[in-house]
């Protein structure tokens, strides 16, 4: 079937492109000391620059790309941004001072977006009661993509050398760009087919949309909570009396668990929601979610956070699933790439500013950034149950027999 092409197109070049992107961005600031910057705060400023100016273009131009998504189509804007991560991932090997990269990373930013486009991709391919199962696919791609890329990326940079690994990005790229081309099929997609509404679509009218500014806030808390635990874990792990050779293993493991929960919750969301609406399934998991997170701040020993991590990461993959299928359906077809991207723009403004709130609050207590997640948690589970209205159409269905 169509939709079953379609869908593996867009898993696979997520899959590839955010691999490809995570192959060499963790060793930005080893590649600065390559540039000859020796000074360890001159070296942080650059790598947090570099790293966040990525992100903050991003946030700020998805929904511009998303809009001429809806116009054009999402083929062309997907092949428009990841050919330019070939060119600007090329680039960046032959860099020689750290402002060239810098100038890059903002370059890249700018085009970048095909991460929402291609869950619009999936929602458009997929059939109704499949939607959430799509999205989930895609996601689940998206997650494992960054928790294999830096194991590759090491092992890359070790044969061919870190300058050149930016090559070997720029090359998966090239296959992401191959599979869309070759097997995303558009035709009969209903965002192409003409409509009238279409120029009646504007940023202020996908914000109208039933629930869409509460699922907006949604996917910017649940990406807020999940990046919280990157910039303190290891720190937190240290606090609870793990040996420090210990430490990045153990921190390693964490992290790998996180991932792997995630991924499984984005997966089994789509049949979740065949048994309950999305308001439940968000209330819920973010429910749980907070009592992986309460683990946390109770915590001993670092081996009780083996039984909170896959509470957590769980619980976050299928709320951010259900969130982002409860926002597809209240989105007519022609919006749809609009409306993705201004999901990206709140999931976005959650990792840019997670690091640094969470930081500063971690100057004072660690234990502090997981209370406050367990309380954002019950705060996500409160706000969906009280204010999320659910429409006759989103009532669950019946399991289907039909898989992936």
């Amino acid at each position: 079937m169509r939709w079953r092409r379609n869908l593996f197109a867009v898993t696979a070049a997520s899959f590839i492109g955010f691999t490809g992107f995570t192959l060499v961005m963790p060793f930005l600031p080893l590649y600065f000391q390559q540039l000859g910057v020796t000074d360890i705060g001159d070296i942080a400023m650059w790598s947090g620059l570099s790293l966040g100016v990525t992100p903050a273009f991003t946030a700020m131009l998805s929904p511009f790309w998303g809009r001429l998504a809806d116009r054009y189509g999402r083929k062309i804007m997907v092949e428009r941004s990841l050919v330019s991560f070939i060119f600007v991932m090329a680039a960046m090997a032959y860099v020689r001072h750290p402002w060239q990269v810098l100038a890059l990373r903002a370059l890249q930013g700018f085009f970048a977006g095909y991460g929402s486009l291609t869950l619009t991709m999936a929602a458009d391919s997929a059939p109704r009661d499949k939607t959430a199962y799509a999205i989930g696919f895609v996601q689940t791609a998206q997650r494992l993509g960054p928790a294999i890329g830096p194991v590759v990326g090491g092992a890359v940079a070790q044969i061919v050398g870190l300058r050149h690994a930016f090559l070997v990005t720029a090359g998966f790229y090239v296959c992401a760009v191959v599979v869309v081309f070759f097997m995303y099929d558009e035709r009969g997609a209903p965002h192409t087919q003409p409509s009238a509404a279409l120029e009646r679509v504007t940023f202020r009218s996908v914000l109208a949309f039933e629930n869409f500014i509460l699922l907006m806030g949604v996917v910017f808390g649940l990406q807020f909570i999940d990046r919280s635990f990157g910039p303190v874990l290891p720190l937190y792990i240290a606090e609870l009396g793990t040996p420090t050779a210990r430490v990045p293993i153990v921190a390693g493991v964490l992290f790998s668990i996180t991932a792997a929960a995630g991924a499984i919750g984005h997966h089994i969301c789509g049949k979740l929601l065949r048994r309950a609406t999305a308001r439940r399934a968000i209330a819920t998991s973010a429910a749980i979610g907070a009592v992986g997170a309460l683990i946390y701040v109770v915590a001993g020993s670092a081996w009780l956070l083996v039984l909170g991590t896959p509470i957590f990461g769980l619980a976050i993959g299928v709320a951010t699933t259900a969130a982002y299928t409860a926002a597809s359906s209240v989105m007519p077809h022609s919006a749809r790439g609009t409306g993705f991207g201004l999901l990206s723009t709140g999931s976005l403004a959650g990792l840019a500013l997670s690091p640094m709130i969470n930081g500063m609050i971690a100057a004072r207590s660690i234990r502090a950034v997981f209370a406050l997640d367990t309380f954002a948690l019950l705060a996500v589970a409160g706000l969906v149950s009280r204010l999320m209205i659910v429409a006759p159409l989103e009532a669950p269905t019946a399991p289907a027999t039909e898989e992936l």
